[in-house]
């Protein structure tokens, strides 16, 4: 691993940190400008805001490694990464429309109100023209709003729920990352294969945004087909221990347990709930069965053993053996010793994704981008043929369906590929009741000015 250091101004270029001159947008400033935070001079300021404390720190931290390599590839430094497999050739390692880009960052705590502290200082103070990041669907709705209010493009990090595209979705927001209709929709089909349609299932489900719709998602799936659930109990997000949560599970009939949780909370349940003998149960005549929704590998890393054998689904896994998924694999274990998350892949995607539709736009302005987006196909970022969907800018791709591996060899192939779910299987329409109906709108894109 390298010895980089995040601190809060970024990098130009490897070992050299370089300060943005503090300014307030120019939409403040500037009664001629364009739009808000319109770049002048020889750089453009990205800001990165992701959970650095908090119980999703370690996805927080992943995000940050892959968002500084992003900037290395943009600005010509290092292989260039996914850039050689991208199907858009619009960036040629020179930056971005003859400006190198710099970042700040910011820590979202997981909580919503320091999320939008954190990127309002980053617009206001830091001239920022793109936030990206957060692992977190309650701090991406919140920034996402906040974005939309101030003119700014938001490309969403890590966030799951269905509300992020759905019923919160706004015309200055995009996300790249799969959600929780999508994770039913692959893992249900095989749920069935494994465990049949005469299950009773009893959810745990963080108490926000992304495991209300993780939760409605799965148990729909589920039900449809044949599968009872027993109850849904809410639990705090960092509660820590969950004990008091599992143990009713041993008397309420139910023979699977669905964790709705992530990053430290997921780990944790999931212990606990194999130190509660569950995995060793029979119930109804059947094992007893733990699912975990949504993986990430640094999830699966600090679960251990506890995760053989149980079912999740994934954006993307770095053991994918297509060209962008290699070079971006290659790039980031050169620079950091370890393997990409699936956290880190989509806010490195984001991150070019947001830069190439600048290029292609020929603009910063952020109605600009945000046209150049809407609709754009691609190929060449480790999921196969994508879709930015123009109505709700939501990517549709293939989606991966994971299980614990039984002999895992490295601290990083704990989780093994069960089915790579094809992106039409987990299509929806834009007004599917699940994300706002016909009362969900994207609104007017907002530039600022």
């Amino acid at each position: 691993m390298t010895n980089s250091t995040f601190t809060r101004r970024g990098v130009l270029k490897t070992g050299a940190v370089t300060g943005a001159g503090l300014a307030l947008p120019t939409i403040f400033t500037s009664s001629a400008s364009a739009f808000t935070n319109e770049p002048t001079g020889n750089t453009v300021t990205f800001g990165f805001n992701v959970p650095q404390t908090g119980p999703y720190a370690e996805e927080g931290l992943d995000e940050l490694r892959a968002q500084e390599l992003a900037v290395e590839h943009i600005n010509g430094i290092g292989d260039g990464g996914m850039l050689n497999t991208f199907t858009s050739k619009a960036l040629d390692g020179t930056g971005i429309l003859g400006k190198k880009v710099q970042f700040v960052t910011g820590d979202t705590q997981t909580k919503s109100d320091a999320a939008r502290a954190a990127a309002k200082s980053m617009i206001e103070k830091d001239g920022v023209v793109m936030i990206n990041g957060g692992s977190s669907s309650g701090v991406a709705v919140a920034v996402q709003s906040l974005c939309q209010e101030a003119g700014i493009i938001f490309m969403a990090g890590l966030t799951h729920s269905n509300d992020t595209t759905g019923k919160d979705r706004k015309a200055n927001g995009f996300r790249h990352f799969f959600n929780a209709y999508m994770s039913g929709a692959a893992l249900a089909p095989v749920l069935e294969k494994a465990y049949g349609t005469e299950r009773r299932a009893y959810h745990l489900t963080a108490d926000y945004t992304w495991g209300y719709t993780q939760q409605e998602s799965i148990q729909s799936f589920t039900e449809a087909l044949g599968w009872q659930t027993v109850n849904n109990v809410l639990t705090p997000v960092g509660a820590g221990d969950f004990s008091s949560y599992i143990a009713p599970v041993l008397n309420s009939g139910a023979d699977v347990l669905i964790l709705n949780h992530y990053g430290g909370d997921m780990v944790n349940s999931l212990t606990q709930a194999v130190q509660f003998g569950l995995r060793d149960k029979q119930v109804n005549g059947k094992n007893f069965e733990i699912v975990v929704p949504l993986y990430s590998e640094l999830m699966a890393e600090g679960a251990g053993e506890n995760i053989k054998g149980v079912f999740g689904s994934m954006n993307w896994n770095w053991q994918l053996q297509d060209a962008g998924t290699k070079a971006f694999v290659q790039s980031f274990g050169q620079k950091y010793g370890r393997p990409p998350s699936n956290s880190a892949h989509t806010c490195y995607v984001q991150t070019l994704l947001y830069a190439d539709a600048v290029a292609r736009a020929g603009s910063f302005n952020p109605c600009a981008v945000a046209e150049a987006l809407e609709g754009f196909e691609f190929d060449g970022m480790g999921n196969g043929p994508t879709l930015y969907r123009a109505e709700d800018h939501q990517c549709f791709k293939d989606v991966l369906v994971m299980k614990g591996a039984e002999n895992p060899t490295t601290p990083f192939d704990t989780l093994e590929v069960v089915e790579i779910t094809p992106r039409a299987q987990v299509e929806y329409a834009p007004n599917h009741p699940m994300f706002g109906g016909d009362e969900a709108s994207l609104g007017q894109c907002n530039s600022g000015a």
